[in-house]
């Protein structure tokens, strides 16, 4: 009887020794993966330059991108999408899928370069560069995003065994139905030709005084500490801010282009955070730990409102969506999408099965789809003649700082509205 006892109370305790363990082995994993899983659900839309390669034939865009990444991602993707398929699941449920299995691939990253920076600088260093990644919207809300340069942030180092000239030459050519090379077409385009400064320019600091900032938040200040007082980090450090720098040359910059920077400036900064907490009893120490507390929670409430300025971001996406939940009809409808709604949310994942049918064409007069036999449109345009606006989707349109709280308010205007042709019955008789 007693030897039973003992073996009850045993079981329990044991069960919560392998949790213990798993939470300590994991846990960093798992905070992680739920924000960035948030994240892709909350905001499952995609712009243009996010939609892995799906229609590169029709939407070529600028300049060709590879297809090794999103081929290495479609792989691990492919059995949910392919029960999704099965299961006529809409077809946004299949790029959510994609954009998963890259977030997992992208944590799975970072998770290796955890365990190293707790390997060098300690468990208390590795316990804050997991707090600070978590502080900072961009980087988790950019790895389920399926961008050329996220796809190389954390395939990297594999795929350096696979773009060699003549495996890219081979597999991109086929997919583009030409013979090519996309990094070299790249590399010209942009640094040879110069020509990405067509599509906006920022100038030479902006990478140091507006986007480390905005996405490193407290990071950043205690990346420039963490150097000063850790020697062992410079040699990581200096490296990547001079790559930075160096890529400070092209005008057209964006943020995407150094956000594989960050883990290292993060690893940085965590040290400084980990010297302030083990002196925090000391007196000095205690009132910069105070200050560095009061820095988190700031971050925090920037994340958030960056969160919801990205939520609201996407209004092409959730006026198709609106529109689609508007008509339950079984009729054959043929809908419109201008550049500005494609850019702005819409994509083929969005997209229905038949009754539906979708046309992108460009270039159409605002004063010739009167004689076109659309049903519905889905452009920046608040009247057309020949359709009726039938309603609007807000987007986001700035910030507006104010005297009480929030300090912050969110600006949004109407940006996609959805017109259905008068001439169809159903439409007239919807007022």
């Amino acid at each position: 009887m007693a030897a039973a006892a003992e073996e009850k109370v045993a079981a329990p305790s044991s069960s919560r020794g392998r949790l213990s363990k798993l939470l300590q082995e994991f846990g960093w994993d798992l905070m992680l993966g739920s924000i960035a899983a948030f994240y892709a659900f909350m905001v499952p839309y995609t712009k243009v330059e996010e939609s892995f390669n799906y229609d590169h034939l029709d939407f070529p865009g600028v300049v060709p991108r590879t297809f090794i990444g999103a081929f290495l991602v479609s792989i691990i993707a492919s059995p949910v999408v392919a029960v999704i398929h099965y299961l006529h699941v809409p077809k946004i449920y299949s790029l959510l899928a994609v954009r998963l299995a890259l977030g997992f691939i992208v944590l799975l990253t970072l998770r290796l370069f955890r365990l190293q920076v707790r390997r060098k600088f300690g468990y208390h260093v590795e316990a804050f560069f997991a707090i600070m990644t978590a502080l900072q919207f961009h980087l988790l809300f950019y790895s389920t995003r399926p961008l050329p340069n996220i796809l190389a942030f954390c395939l990297g180092r594999f795929l350096s065994y696979f773009e060699m000239p003549g495996i890219s030459v081979l597999v991109d050519s086929i997919m583009w139905q030409r013979i090519l090379w996309p990094e070299l077409e790249v590399f010209w385009f942009n640094s040879v030709l110069n020509r990405s400064s067509e599509w906006g320019t920022h100038p030479l600091h902006w990478y140091f005084t507006s986007a480390l900032p905005r996405s490193m938040l407290v990071g950043y200040p205690l990346c420039m500490i963490g150097m000063v007082l850790d020697r062992r980090i410079r040699r990581y450090v200096l490296p990547v801010f001079l790559f930075i720098l160096f890529y400070s040359k092209l005008p057209h910059k964006e943020l995407r282009f150094i956000l594989g920077s960050i883990p290292i400036l993060n690893a940085s900064a965590s040290i400084a955070a980990s010297r302030v907490y083990n002196n925090r009893k000391k007196k000095i120490w205690s009132w910069i730990y105070v200050i560095m507390l009061g820095s988190f929670i700031v971050s925090v409430g920037c994340s958030i409102v960056t969160f919801m300025a990205s939520y609201n971001n996407y209004p092409g996406g959730y006026a198709l969506k609106a529109l689609h939940q508007a008509d339950a009809s079984t009729k054959e409808k043929l809908v419109h999408i201008d550049a500005f709604t494609a850019m702005n949310g819409v994509s083929r994942f969005s997209e229905n099965e038949y009754p539906w049918r979708y046309c992108k064409e460009e270039g159409i007069p605002i004063e010739h789809f009167g004689n076109r036999n659309f049903t519905y449109l889905l452009n920046e345009h608040h009247s057309i003649n020949g359709y009726k606006c039938l309603f609007a989707i807000n987007g986001f349109s700035g910030l507006r700082f104010r005297r009480h709280f929030p300090p912050l308010a969110l600006l949004k205007e109407p940006k996609v509205f959805i017109h259905g042709n008068i001439e169809d019955k159903d439409i007239v008789s919807s007022d």
